[in-house]
């Protein structure tokens, strides 16, 4: 498995519910996305930082999420550029539903 961090400074704050409403309105095209197991919205208390976490299956599932095309709609949703760092994640605890999932 692999996490991977995107992260977005802003060049205006935002309130907490500003950032849920935007968060919301791309959610959904996360949703039953090919390898993609979890993915979690963050802005910081100040409102500067925003981003996501994402849990997927493969380095190949996130490379395939990471493209110019996706960059541009960052630009044009927040007018920055993003960061994305990789992570390999070879165990999750999951409490949601009581496991420990391991990578093979």
């Amino acid at each position: 498995m692999i996490t991977t961090i995107t992260e977005f400074e802003l060049a205006q704050p935002l309130s907490r519910a500003q950032a849920r409403e935007i968060f919301l309105s791309t959610a959904p095209k996360y949703q039953g996305m090919p390898g993609l197991i979890r993915k979690y919205y963050f802005i910081n208390q100040e409102g500067t930082r925003t981003g996501g976490v994402y849990l997927w299956q493969s380095r190949k599932d996130a490379d395939r999420m990471y493209t110019d095309e996706w960059k541009a709609f960052v630009r044009g949703k927040y007018g920055v550029e993003p960061r994305v760092s990789y992570l390999e994640t070879p165990v999750v605890v999951d409490n949601g539903i009581n496991q420990i999932i391991a990578d093979d």
